[in-house]
């Protein structure tokens, strides 16, 4: 299919990070949490909770448009489970999401119908659920590739 959506990472202190989403946003912050980072923005967990958020409720409310059906809002609470692998290394053991509806499901005919299927419209969720292969490459200040 192609590249997708794309960002360009800089450092800017110890582990404070300036994001740059191109002409679509001004650069976004990113940080550890203290005491590695200051905790000046968002940490990597976060962004991952905040993707994996933001398309399972972007997939909510496309589910409800295929059915005719208005949610009177779409909001969500979300948060990663931390767990240490065999070698004793940090990592992101689940995320979980919860997310409300506006409207009670009795306003909602075809409710069952749109919960039967939102999940499969989740680009991001999905893509993690499943795995994602990473290719990582590493340069040097010469451009010389090293990895």
């Amino acid at each position: 299919m192609g590249r997708g959506p794309g960002i360009r990472i800089t450092q800017e202190a110890a582990y404070r990070f300036s994001v740059d989403f191109g002409d679509l946003i001004a650069a976004l912050p990113v940080d550890e949490a203290p005491p590695a980072g200051e905790g000046l923005g968002p940490c990597p967990e976060q962004l991952l909770v905040a993707a994996v958020s933001n398309c399972l409720c972007a997939s909510m409310v496309f589910a409800l448009g295929k059915f005719r059906q208005e949610a009177g809002g779409v909001a969500a609470d979300a948060h990663c489970r931390i767990v240490r692998n065999a070698e004793g290394r940090l990592r992101i053991g689940g995320i979980e999401v919860a997310i409300a509806l506006g409207q009670p499901a009795d306003a909602l005919p075809r409710l069952d119908r749109v919960l039967e299927q939102f999940e499969r419209f989740c680009t991001v969720s999905q893509s993690v659920e499943a795995g994602i292969p990473v290719a990582v490459t590493v340069r040097d200040g010469t451009g010389r590739r090293l990895r």
